[in-house]
């Protein structure tokens, strides 16, 4: 059994994000934007990016309305922001590669 993650302090993740530029912080959660050229390549992302929230067991609160995917991580078992939602952020990015408008 694993060890459950800790809350990270407000400077780790303000560290976390420096590599994450699109990412922010938003009501206590990481947040993202994606916009993608058409409604079927945001649902494609969006079911590639469920597959990683799977195999990590780490699961995003996300929407899409046509091209456009919202995301917001947390963690709430550790009632913050954690490890894993920063690195299903960095997972996400390399998978929205140049799908994604920047």
């Amino acid at each position: 059994m694993s060890a459950r993650p800790a809350k990270l302090e407000e400077s780790e993740v303000k560290e976390g994000l420096q590599g994450l530029s699109q990412w922010s912080l938003s009501g206590g959660k990481l947040h993202r934007e994606y916009r993608f050229g058409s409604f079927v390549e945001a649902f494609g992302f969006m079911a590639s990016a469920a597959l990683v929230a799977e195999s990590m067991n780490h699961h995003p609160e996300w929407s899409n309305v046509y091209q456009t995917v919202k995301i917001d991580l947390t963690t709430h078992d550790a009632g913050g922001i954690t490890e894993n939602d920063l690195e299903m952020a960095r997972r996400f990015e390399k998978l929205a590669g140049q799908r994604a408008e920047r």
